[in-house]
C-alpha cells in the first residue's frame, strides 16, 4: 500500500483535533502513516506521537513557520516531507498549502474530500449540488473536510523525529543535546560521531574529533570518506562492507544517509544527523535532524557540551 503522510493542522501554535480526523482519513487511503508538524517548536509536535494509527512523526522546525507564507511553507514541508500520499485539512490556508505542494511535486491534488470507500474519494462540486467520484493512483495530495472522518484516539506511542532548518545553529544544537541527555543514561553509554566526504577534507576530521574526546566517543567515518582519503583507514568505516554498530547516540556529520552506510548504524538507539542538504536520505532515518554545514553546526556543539559538561 502507499505511504501515506499527515500534514498537522495547528490551532493557536497547537495541533488541532482535526489533525486526528485526517489520521483516520490517510488510514484509509494506505500505510505507515506519518504526521508531519510545521512548528518553531519542536514540543508542539510531542501530542502528535500518541495518535493511533501514526507511525512516525517528524517535527519540521524552521522559523518559516512563525506566520504562514504559502512559498515558504510549501519549500519547506517539501523538503522534509516524505513520498507518497500526502493529507491536509480543508482549511482555506491548508487547500493553499495543499495545490502548493503538488505543483512543488508534480502530482495530482484533490480538495474538499467528504468520503473514502475503496480507494475512491469523493468531492462536491457545483457548490455542493453534485459529488463527483476520484480515484488516484500513486503519489498525490488530497484536502479533507473537518468533522466527516471519526478522529483517531490517543491510545498511541511513536518516536518523534526532528529536522530542524531553522538557521539558529545555536538553539538547535542546544536543543539536540538536551534530547540526548535526557534519552541517554550516561553510566552505560556509547557514543559514535562519524563523518562523511561532506567534511571535505581528511584534515577536518579533527573537529569531530575533539568532538569526540568531550563525549568520550569513538570517531567513524562512511565508506565514501574512506575510499576518498588514504588518511581515513578502513578501521573507522561503518557500513555493509565496513563495522555494525549499535550505539546509544551516533552522530552523523556531512553523511548523505546512502543504503550501504545505514546498514551498519541503522538500530542506534538515537541518530543524530547534521548536513547541509535537506534532502539527503540520512534524514529520513534520524531522530534529530539539523540542516546546516559542519562549520556552522560541530563550533557550536563542541561549545554546548562545554557548557554541558561543565
Amino acid at each position: 500500500m502507499t505511504d501515506t503522510i499527515v500534514i498537522a493542522e495547528l490551532s493557536k501554535g497547537q495541533i488541532s483535533n482535526a489533525t486526528n480526523e485526517l489520521v483516520t482519513a490517510a488510514n484509509q487511503l494506505g500505510s505507515n502513516c506519518t504526521v508531519v508538524v510545521p512548528c518553531t517548536d519542536s514540543t508542539v509536535a510531542n501530542p502528535a506521537g500518541s495518535i493511533s494509527g501514526v507511525g512516525k512523526v517528524i517535527a519540521a522546525k524552521s522559523d518559516v513557520f512563525s506566520n504562514y507564507d504559502a512559498s515558504a511553507w510549501s519549500e519547506a514541508l517539501d523538503a522534509v516531507t516524505p513520498s507518497g500520499v500526502i493529507v491536509t485539512s480543508a482549511s482555506a490556508q491548508s487547500k493553499d498549502l495543499a495545490a502548493r505542494l503538488a505543483a512543488r511535486r508534480s502530482v495530482s491534488v484533490v480538495q474538499d474530500v467528504i468520503a473514502i470507500e475503496d480507494g475512491i474519494l469523493s468531492t462536491p462540486i457545483y457548490s455542493g449540488k453534485a459529488i463527483q467520484k476520484v480515484s488516484v493512483n500513486g503519489n498525490s495530495v488530497i484536502s479533507v473536510r473537518a468533522n466527516i472522518f471519526s478522529p483517531a484516539d490517543n491510545s498511541g506511542n511513536c518516536e518523534i523525529q526532528v529536522i530542524d532548518t531553522t538557521g539558529n545553529v545555536t538553539t538547535a544544537l542546544q536543543e539536540m543535546v538536551q534530547r540526548a541527555s535526557a534519552r541517554l543514561d550516561v553510566s552505560e553509554a556509547n557514543i559514535i560521531i562519524s563523518g562523511g566526504r561532506g567534511m571535505g577534507t581528511p584534515a577536518n576530521f579533527s573537529h569531530l574529533e575533539e568532538i569526540a574526546d568531550k563525549l568520550g566517543a569513538a570517531v567513524g567515518a562512511s565508506r565514501a570518506a574512506v575510499d576518498t582519503w588514504d588518511e581515513i583507514p578502513h578501521s573507522m568505516q561503518v557500513g555493509q562492507t565496513g563495522k555494525t554498530v549499535n550505539p546509544n547516540l551516533y552522530i552523523a556529520v556531512g553523511i548523505s544517509g546512502a543504503i550501504q552506510h545505514l546498514a551498519g548504524m541503522r538500530s542506534s538507539k538515537y541518530i543524530v544527523a547534521i548536513n547541509k542538504d535537506a534532502d539527503a536520505p540520512i534524514f529520513q532515518h534520524a531522530d534529530y535532524g539539523i540542516v546546516a554545514t559542519w562549520e556552522e553546526a560541530l563550533p557550536v556543539l563542541s561549545s554546548s557540551l562545554s557548557n554541558l559538561l561543565a
